[in-house]
């Protein structure tokens, strides 16, 4: 198995439903809070956060590294998630230098739109004129 290759318990769209340091009332502020887990082209979407996703196997789990934009702000991290008795995914969410959470996730649909990518530093002055 290589590390694109995710278990089909871990593989597809996931729901985040909550995070444990964030207001989750804001979770889908710019869209449906997801998070895919295929091995290409993986993306994550909640709050105001827009990332590409990096994933691959571990023994208890997924792992996962992070780019993108925060707002227009550039940030990464990294992740992790393991699947729990019920069927959710129990995960953690840390961005580099920043904030660390927990999340909970069910499995969902791929979104009917595509997770957009992240915005540049350089979009958020062109929005302006």
């Amino acid at each position: 198995m290589t590390d694109k290759e995710i278990p089909h318990e871990y593989y597809g769209w996931w729901r985040i439903i909550e995070t444990s340091q964030w207001d989750n009332d804001d979770i889908d502020i710019i869209g449906t809070a997801m998070i895919s887990f295929t091995g290409y082209d993986d993306r994550l979407r909640m709050f105001v956060l827009l990332a590409r996703v990096n994933c691959k196997l571990t023994k208890t789990g997924v792992s996962f590294t992070w780019h993108g934009a925060w707002e227009y702000d550039s940030v990464s991290g990294t992740g992790s998630v393991k699947l729990r008795k019920d069927g959710r995914l129990s995960g953690r969410i840390k961005i580099k230098d920043g904030d660390e959470s927990t999340f909970i996730a069910e499995k969902a649909d791929e979104p009917d739109e595509p997770i957009p990518d992240p915005p540049s530093y350089r979009d958020k002055w062109r929005r302006r004129w």
